[in-house]
């Protein structure tokens, strides 16, 4: 067997330590002596499950990139061939339909500016449609027609530059069409460029001026037959390895990928996936679901293979992956336990520099603990001992609690009571107007906050509680009176922003959003999709990006490790906490959150989660083994 050194001409190294893992290490070989082990940087190639779709369909179009994807129409027919979802990386969200319904169609653009083509129409009588229709991030449009009704018909670029070639005026065993059509925002022109092999349901990527388009149904073309594009010919070049139709596929004209798929003229379907470098197809080592009729979109090391059909149409989703570094989208990690048991606590700050305070141990605590990250250390107290979600807002440094239950209760168990934190010592000031229970949103900073909602105080020791819709902000000293909150099925809410622009999420019933500018509030159009009983909030975050996690949901209900991020418009659920708990002691934002503490539904808990959002994509040395 030839040594590694005749092979690459260089030794393997010995070190005692992995090197810096970069692009630059890839492929080479080194032994670390500390762990015994001959290692190396490799691609990862994999694919993955991921959110499943709302409505099971195939024959669609998908366009845009793996994180923010949409896919649009789709088989069978009417309803569902109007349905379109859009992709956030994690899950789907159903969007505004589309006005035509019909599948096999073309697609271009992305997720905010889509354009979709062509395809076979119900109900019109040859079946094959030559409609066009443009998203605009929230409704469909009809624009102008293709020149030819077309289905199988395939298509790449933008919205406002986009490239239509192949698909068939006629049905299954008929061959297709070799014509190129290129759209400019508002019309379809036929160029003289055409295919040198008619082609239909066949895969193409790239742009108006540099495409490639390969694959497709015999007998229009070999089923591996490949052409690239430049902008004004078509040119053949080297084929793919396994010939296939109705397949996925993304990419460009010089780096693309084709995955998926049936293998004609059998009904069989493949799991293989091909990458193309430019200048030939080379079979990757990763195996996708073995599908056909799907769509995909993506760059060869970011794909996302959806509308899926195994035999009958499913709501699957698979993405690609092929990359040096391990890309984690969103995660929660095991931080530091805190030092007092307890749930019910006000939470301020991020993972790297967060504060608790007060809770509930029994009875009320007035612990505060500051966090670094890594551990919790104990500082001075808050002078008056409060639970039942004593509002916090602020960081560290600066840091104000409001309101609550504790022995300064001054509305039959509910207090008025300010204490700010200024890193070291807490003072007490002004009292808040209306005595609410933790309950009431509380966001903004020390200077300016925010106060809404929540239970308020009994009209005596015996009565129930009632809900408030007050609303106060915080000037640093004071609190004064706002407008109230939109009525709605309860006043119950955890909240983040500022107090010019803060979101409230509301808890149990309907779990929807109420907006504040700063004056007036507005019910927003988010809603969440399995948290009710919310356990906490990155209060830290914005009224547009911010993740809520923990509580309770389900009937009966029980506590939840589900989280959920909020982008202003909708809710989307991410990566579960490892425990499942509510009550919890919680803040940050979308780059960086914490949950501390908590109720399990049967005993309060100590540990810390630490929430990271898009942050894990870490290069990994993988060890070799014989075999």
């Amino acid at each position: 067997m030839a040594e590694y050194e005749s092979i690459h001409g260089t030794k393997v190294k010995y070190l005692s330590s992995d090197p810096t893992l970069d692009s630059s290490t890839e492929g080479q070989v080194w032994y670390n002596s500390t762990t015994g082990a001959n290692k190396s940087l490799v691609q990862i190639k994999a694919w993955s499950s991921s959110g499943s779709m709302n409505t099971a369909r195939a024959q669609g179009v998908s366009v845009g990139t793996q994180p923010a994807a949409i896919a649009f129409n789709g088989a069978p027919g009417s309803p569902v061939g109007t349905k379109s979802e859009e992709y956030n990386g994690f899950s789907w969200i159903t969007t505004s339909e589309t006005n035509t319904s019909r599948y096999d169609l073309g697609g271009a653009g992305t997720q905010t500016a889509a354009l979709g083509f062509g395809g076979y129409q119900p109900g019109v009588p040859s079946g094959f449609s030559n409609h066009t229709e443009e998203w605009d991030g929230s409704s469909w449009t009809s624009s102008n027609n293709l020149p030819t009704a077309l289905w199988g018909i395939r298509g790449c670029g933008l919205q406002t530059a986009a490239l239509a070639f192949g698909g068939s005026a006629a049905g299954p065993g008929v061959p297709g069409v070799s014509t190129t059509s290129t759209y400019n925002g508002t019309s379809w022109t036929n160029v003289p460029a055409t295919l040198n092999t008619a082609r239909t349901q066949g895969g193409g990527v790239g742009d108006q001026t540099a495409a490639l388009a390969y694959g497709g149904r015999p007998p229009s073309t070999p089923a591996t037959a490949t052409e690239s594009y430049d902008g004004s010919s078509w040119t053949s070049v080297n084929s793919m390895n396994t010939g296939r139709m109705e397949m996925g596929y993304g990419g460009s004209q010089t780096i693309a990928i084709a995955f998926g798929g049936q293998i004609p003229p059998s009904s069989a379907k493949t799991n293989l996936t091909e990458e193309w470098d430019g200048s030939s197809w080379t079979q990757s080592s990763a195996t996708s679901a073995q599908t056909a009729f799907g769509a995909g979109c993506g760059t060869q090391s970011l794909a996302l293979f959806c509308l899926l059909n195994n035999g009958s149409n499913i709501t699957n989703t698979e993405e690609y992956n092929s990359n040096i570094n391990t890309f984690t989208a969103a995660s929660w990690a095991s931080g530091g336990n805190i030092g007092t048991t307890r749930r019910n606590m006000a939470a301020g700050g991020i993972t790297s520099a967060g504060i608790i305070a007060g809770g509930f141990v029994p009875p009320s605590s007035n612990a505060v603990e500051e966090y670094n990250g890594s551990s919790w250390t104990s500082q001075n107290n808050i002078p008056v001992a409060k639970e039942a979600g004593g509002g916090g807002l602020g960081v560290q440094t600066a840091f104000v609690v409001a309101g609550g239950s504790g022995p300064d209760n001054i509305t039959n168990g509910y207090s008025q009571s300010t204490q700010e934190y200024d890193g070291t010592n807490w003072t007490a000031t002004g009292n808040l107007n209306v005595a609410r229970l933790g309950g009431g949103g509380f966001s903004g900073t020390e200077a300016a906050g925010l106060g809404f909602g929540g239970y308020v105080g009994a009209s005596s020791p015996y009565a129930p509680p009632s809900k408030t819709q007050s609303t106060e902000e915080y000037n640093g000293s004071a609190w004064s009176t706002g407008n109230t909150v939109p009525t709605g099925p309860n006043t119950y809410f955890n909240a983040s922003g500022t107090q010019t622009a803060t979101v409230g999420v509301r808890q149990t019933e309907n779990g929807g959003t109420v907006l504040y500018d700063g004056t007036n509030w507005t019910t927003g159009s988010g809603t969440l999709t399995v948290l009710k009983g919310i356990g906490s909030m990155a209060k830290n975050g914005t009224s547009t990006a911010s993740v809520v996690f923990g509580g309770t949901a389900g009937n009966p209900p029980a506590r939840t490790a589900a989280t959920e991020e909020y982008n202003g418009t909708a809710f989307v659920n991410t990566a579960n906490m490892a425990t499942a708990r509510g009550s919890i002691g919680g803040s940050g934002n979308t780059t960086e959150a914490f949950a501390a503490g908590g109720f399990t539904g049967t005993t309060n808990v100590n540990s810390t989660e630490e929430y990271t959002y898009q942050g894990a994509s870490t290069a990994t040395a993988s060890t070799l083994t014989t075999s």
